[in-house]
């Protein structure tokens, strides 16, 4: 096939790549192992607007610098030519010669694979995969996923196990090792969906995958792209969502990567003047085609079923982490909104929300930005789900308030119902938050260990009974008392103590309690789910409120008492006489399965009260089982 012959085959997408509007730029751009003039090979497609010549070399040439020189596509930037002989497997790169006379040598940003660190290459791959997730595929597009349960189990890949009888470099699973244990254990233990920390390849493990180089590369350090499908493939099959972290917002500065890919700024605006990285130039047309392509990628060839979009933050502002005033920009309206970010979220929504149905996207937002989650076509960005930073910040600075000050603190729990509807929210006590000196969830637990260890636990059914998603990092379900290192295996041997031992089945129980009630899900997002029975008890440090299903005769009660004492014949206004049975009780599990029957003694302004014991820090759940006259 001719140059001439190729671009005609594709003008009319190469001319919606040019355009910003191309959501398949995969399919054109990259390696991809083809047959042409009867001869099977590679064809090699690459986007470099501005360059004297550019060549493919690896191993299929000896890597020699001049021999497989590019034919440009004339004015679309495109260089692209067919190698016959080149085969999957075989490791390649791009040799820039810039206009000004300076050789690059550059991984493929549309490549499908790469060379394990530390080498940079990447690798022709196919991505054909037999796919067995189709029940799966349209149960999901069917259902409606704001009234089905969102218990997300957030994991980091290379640190959650590993090979630890091996040398530290080579101790990574594999996604096929992985799946074999961490899909039974997740089904197991009441989770609904998997999250998992970027598998987009990156350079450095200590960026855990938030700095890319290659964004359509399912990273090396686990296996093959096959096996990543074969990992989410399975993961359906049980009944287990995946959800990818991807990251638009930024890309590191190794030399083999994206950076002045063409010898100038190019797929780069700026610094951040933060973290180090390149912002994304969101108003190249190119650049928009790359990144929207690459959402569509992890959707419809890796069948994910929802993106964590990281740093939503740093998109929207065009000012985010820069305090010197006389380097501040605004858009045209004065405002320092990123009018291209924005722009670019909201075609993200759009592209999803007409392709994907049943596919999420969430946003990790931190600040007051309105209506993240409301339609794009009214004004909002059209995510599905926000990250309630708020929530996770006022209830981990509650926690770590002395028991004794607590009383002085009531409204840092109370506060999020005030707001919750004004989003989609979901809860996150994320990876970010037991890093960095932060302190591990249960280490900021206040008093000794036991008393740790009941703070943790009334924490973990606050969470699971608040209104919206709910999302926790692997570790915090068996109490790891260090921070989480990303180079070593979580701490698994501490399930030979029993505190630990009690707290992980504590959490299986409680996740499963959330599972089958419709009550603690089913409403999360409308008004009707939450109502507050006395968020006023500061005295006692406690918190009681009723949940709801769309039956409102069954509601449930719940109760957390976050103060050092217990209290006996603790009342409790109830929203219907009849009775109640305790499916959780942290502080008293001999007490679950009994029921507590409602008198009609008027109390926090009901007819009808319950009378329990409540131990000290602990959380109770309560759910009326059934009519009376």
């Amino acid at each position: 096939m001719t140059t001439a012959e190729y671009y005609k085959k594709h003008k009319d997408q190469i001319y919606l790549f040019n355009q910003g509007s191309d959501h398949n730029a995969f399919e054109i751009l990259g390696a991809h192992p083809t047959g042409e003039d009867g001869r099977e090979g590679v064809r090699f497609s690459v986007w470099v607007p501005g360059a004297e010549k550019v060549s493919v070399i690896g191993d299929f040439n000896g890597w020699a610098e001049d021999k497989d020189s590019m034919e440009t596509l004339w004015d679309s930037g495109i260089w692209t030519m067919f190698i016959p002989g080149a085969r999957e497997g075989q490791a390649y790169k791009y040799r820039i010669l810039t206009k000004g006379g300076k050789v690059l040598y550059k991984a493929d940003p549309y490549g499908f694979w790469s060379e394990k660190r530390p080498k940079s290459a990447s690798v022709v791959s196919g991505l054909s995969y037999e796919w067995k997730d189709e029940e799966w595929l349209e149960k999901r597009a069917s259902s409606d996923h704001f009234k089905k349960p969102l218990n997300i189990y957030e994991v980091h890949l290379g640190s959650w196990r590993r090979h630890t009888d091996r040398p530290k470099e080579d101790q990574f699973m594999t996604y096929t090792e992985i799946a074999d244990e961490l899909i039974p254990y997740a089904k197991d233990m009441g989770y609904s969906h998997l999250e998992i920390l970027p598998v987009m390849e990156h350079p450095l493990d200590d960026s855990w995958g938030y700095q890319l180089t290659g964004y359509y590369a399912a990273t090396s350090r686990f296996g093959t792209p096959q096996q990543l499908m074969e990992l989410i493939d399975r993961a359906h099959r049980a009944g287990l969502g995946v959800i990818l972290d991807w990251v638009p917002a930024h890309f590191c500065r190794d030399e083999h990567g994206l950076v002045r890919f063409n010898g100038e700024p190019l797929y780069e605006k700026r610094e951040h003047p933060q973290w180090g990285t390149l912002i994304f130039d969101y108003g190249r047309p190119e650049v928009k085609s790359f990144l929207l392509s690459n959402a569509r990628f992890w959707l419809a060839v890796y069948h994910a079923d929802g993106l964590r979009v990281d740093g939503v933050s740093s998109m929207l502002y065009l000012n985010f982490g820069i305090d010197d005033p006389d380097k501040k920009q605004f858009n045209k309206y004065g405002e320092e909104g990123n009018l291209e970010a924005i722009e670019l979220l909201k075609e993200l929504a759009r592209m999803v929300g007409s392709e994907f149905p049943g596919v999420f996207t969430a946003a990790e937002e931190s600040t007051a930005w309105p209506m993240v989650t409301h339609p794009a076509d009214k004004g909002g960005l059209g995510f599905h789900y926000k990250w309630d930073m708020g929530w996770m910040h006022d209830t981990l600075n509650y926690i770590s308030t002395d028991y004794i000050y607590r009383k002085y603190h009531q409204n840092d729990i109370s506060f999020s119902t005030m707001y919750a509807r004004s989003e989609n929210f979901i809860l996150p006590l994320s990876h970010d938050e037991v890093v960095h000196g932060k302190k591990s969830i249960i280490g900021r637990q206040q008093g000794d260990y036991d008393r740790q260890f009941e703070g943790l636990k009334a924490l973990a059914v606050y969470q699971m009974t608040h209104q919206g998603g709910k999302l926790n990092f692997m570790g915090s379900e068996i109490a790891q008392f260090i921070e989480w290192r990303f180079y070593e295996q979580l701490e698994w041997f501490l399930l030979d103590y029993p505190k630990h031992r009690e707290h992980h089945e504590f959490i299986k129980k409680l996740n499963h309690v959330y599972l089958k009630n419709k009550a603690l899900w089913e409403l999360d997002f409308s008004d009707s789910g939450f109502e507050w029975i006395d968020a006023n008890d500061a005295e006692h440090s406690v918190y009681t409120y009723a949940r709801y299903s769309g039956n409102r005769a069954y509601p449930v009660i719940c109760v957390i008492n976050f103060g050092w004492n217990g209290c006996g014949g603790y009342r409790i206004g109830v929203p219907r006489k009849g009775d109640y049975r305790i499916l959780i009780n942290s502080g008293d599990p001999q007490s679950e399965g009994r029921t507590v029957t409602a008198e009609e003694v008027p109390w926090h302004g009901r007819p009808w009260s319950i009378s329990i014991d409540l131990p000290q820090t602990c959380g109770i759940i309560l759910k009326r089982i059934r009519r009376t006259n």
